[in-house]
């Protein structure tokens, strides 16, 4: 059995929308609303995260890929596919939008000027506060949720290619928060051309996490990718659209 106390199949969907709103509009929250409620982000993936061990029996756990791989190889692989992924969309935004609000990388970080104030902080200072979070929360609640808790539950109706589809669908759609829908004085307004360009990277980059995680059989393969993956994003914000 994937759930505790034998969840039905109809009964674990209806539980994973839930869930699926609720997170998603813990992340609209933190990241929009007012800087006291920021905290609602990293709760979130910490929600995610604790998961598996709330919902899931031991079984369920195995089955979404709480298992370490054995091959040093399936780590190392990872680490350059998000180094890449993550330079790959660096550079179709800047050849594209150079240092514009329409690049994807330059909208994250400002988010992160607008969260605190980064006036004279160096390179590894810079690492040090949006990096070290972005290694630790994201990648750990985002994989074991999306392509873990919710791959194996839409799994349990539709085929893996169906589920797959479905959830890297949900995750590129949850990352417009941080480029294509933006707040501006009188409200929200979306940039179509680069916002859907940045949704259609976040698709692909969501299906690269999903294939390590189904090739490997271990959710702390594509951890590993997404982690380097965040690290080259903040590295080259920093180094180059700061």
């Amino acid at each position: 059995m994937l759930y505790k106390n034998y969840i039905s199949i109809k009964t674990s969907l209806v539980l994973i929308t839930f869930l699926i709103i609720a997170l998603s509009s813990m992340r609209v929250i933190g990241f929009f609303g007012p800087g006291y409620w920021r905290w609602f982000l990293p709760m979130g993936f910490c929600i995610m995260a604790m998961l598996p061990w709330l919902v899931l029996t031991a079984n369920g756990r195995r089955q979404i890929g709480l298992v370490k791989s054995q091959r040093i190889t399936d780590y190392i692989w990872a680490a350059l596919w998000g180094a890449m992924a993550a330079l790959i969309c660096f550079s179709i935004g800047y050849l594209l939008f150079g240092n514009a609000s329409d690049n994807w990388y330059v909208n994250i970080g400002n988010s992160y000027k607008t969260a605190m104030d980064t006036t004279g902080m160096s390179f590894w200072a810079l690492s040090l506060i949006f990096t070290l979070p972005a290694i630790l929360f994201s990648p750990i609640g985002e994989e074991i949720f999306y392509r873990g808790i919710v791959q194996k539950t839409l799994e349990q109706k539709l085929s893996a290619i169906q589920s797959t589809l479905i959830e890297c669908l949900l995750f590129a759609l949850i990352h417009q928060v941080h480029h294509g829908i933006i707040k501006t004085a009188v409200g929200f307004d979306y940039l179509p051309f680069s916002g859907m360009l940045w949704f259609a990277q976040m698709l692909l980059v969501a299906w690269m996490f999903a294939w390590l995680r189904a090739k490997t059989g271990s959710i702390f393969v594509p951890i590993v990718a997404h982690m380097i993956f965040n690290i080259t994003m903040n590295s080259t914000i920093f180094l180059f659209l700061w």
